[in-house]
């Protein structure tokens, strides 16, 4: 799928969070700037979280409460698996919550095998996008 702006990015992941459920687990691939938290900020509109959403890059983790609870990783900071258990955050992945998982390829080794991969790349256009999601290990179909 291709978006054109970030507002058409935002209203995607309000389409696919529409479609999740506690326990759900969404990595969050592409390059820096790409619109990852851009979408991250829209999966919050549609699980009903209506303040602020910030990448939580220098806190690895936020929280916010909505429909179903949010549970908003950034593991650019992460050096590897071992850093992401000894900080604790594996006590926060799937649960009661959905858990979004920006840099997820920081720390392969600590996510679960079922899940939503969504990939997010620049388009040909300076805002458009190309973003591509794929369920994994069992992960039920999710339409765009």
């Amino acid at each position: 799928m291709r978006t054109m702006n970030a507002g058409q990015t935002e209203r995607v992941g309000a389409h696919i969070a529409a479609q999740l459920r506690a326990g759900d687990v969404l990595l969050l691939s592409g390059d820096l700037g790409a619109g990852k938290t851009v979408f991250a900020r829209g999966v919050a509109r549609g699980l009903g979280i209506s303040g602020p959403v910030a990448s939580p890059t220098f806190v690895l983790l936020r929280c916010y409460p909505g429909r179903v609870p949010l549970h908003h990783f950034d593991l650019y900071r992460l050096s590897d698996t071992d850093a992401f258990y000894d900080a604790g955050l594996a006590d926060y992945l799937g649960g009661e919550a959905v858990s979004l998982v920006e840099w997820p390829e920081r720390c392969p080794g600590a996510m679960p095998g079922c899940r939503l991969e969504i990939r997010i790349d620049y388009g040909a256009g300076e805002d458009e996008r190309v973003i591509a999601i794929r369920g994994v290990g069992g992960f039920r179909e999710v339409t765009l």
